[in-house]
């Protein structure tokens, strides 16, 4: 019998390690996009409510706009990666 000797081949724990920084990237940019539509939301609302609109008003402070994306289902897809070249 003869056993060959193949090389460890170790890109595929880093390609495994890629993938996991690609999804953990993905999810911190859709927390932070959520927690600043949040933020803005609750910044709209209190310059709009009493007694703190009076404040709003006197230092200039108006509503922000909310987050807004002509087209959400091609932003809610993962971007395309090759590795092919």
């Amino acid at each position: 019998m003869v056993a060959k000797n193949y090389p460890e081949l170790k890109a595929d724990g880093l390609f495994q390690d890629l993938q996991t920084q690609l999804e953990g990237t993905e999810n911190r940019i859709t927390t932070a996009r959520r927690r600043y539509i949040e933020a803005v939301k609750e910044y709209n609302i209190a310059v709009r409510s009493f007694p703190s609109n009076l404040t709003a008003k006197l230092f200039g402070h108006s509503l922000k706009p909310t987050f807004a994306v002509e087209n959400e289902a091609e932003i809610s897809k993962a971007p395309k990666v090759e590795f092919g070249k």
